[in-house]
């Protein structure tokens, strides 16, 4: 969550919690669930880190604290958005770097890193399609109490690769036809 503010920091310019919770709820909360809470959690985060930091500021007689992104957030963003997807959702993942990939500014980069989410959703989908040969191999070992049970899971795991094989598809094309314009 923490990259994904220091990008909309540098897109929008500096901001409030609130303004940012309201930003995320615009764009990234398409893709990226994140509470209030955890919203003030990461920047404390990215405050503690050296990525932002907080200004009090009085408007219309209010008090604010106003983030702002430092040169190290610049260039941890930066590191982030180029770095290989990890972590356990690689949906999230490859959307947050989608959502903010206009954000770098070489279109051989931008490519680069769409050939990489390209790459890393071709693994997941290998991954996928490996362990649902190896429990169709098992299916006539299943009891029969659990068919039922199994048949819907195997369904699950369809939807899966069904949700893999056309982000997967959606993704090349935009690798394919992307020229930076």
């Amino acid at each position: 969550m923490g990259n994904v503010i220091l990008g909309l920091l540098m897109l929008l310019g500096p901001q409030t919690l609130y303004s940012l919770n309201l930003q995320f709820r615009r764009g990234p909360s398409l893709f990226y669930r994140a509470s209030f809470g955890s919203l003030q959690s990461a920047l404390r985060g990215l405050v503690a880190s050296g990525y932002v930091t907080v200004h009090e500021a009085t408007e219309s007689g209010r008090n604010k604290r106003i983030h702002t992104i430092t040169d190290d957030g610049v260039a941890a963003f930066h590191a982030w958005i180029r770095s290989p997807l990890a972590g356990g959702d690689l949906e999230v993942a490859a959307l947050s770097r989608l959502f903010l990939l206009g954000l770098v500014d070489d279109v051989d980069e931008r490519r680069d890193i769409l050939e990489h989410i390209v790459e890393e959703v071709e693994r997941e989908l290998a991954r996928l399609e490996e362990f649902a040969a190896s429990l169709d191999e098992q299916v006539g070992e299943v009891p029969e109490e659990y068919r039922d049970v199994f048949r819907y899971q195997r369904a699950t795991l369809d939807y899966g690769l069904m949700s893999h094989r056309a982000g997967l598809a959606w993704f090349r094309d935009l690798a394919d036809r992307d020229d930076g314009s």
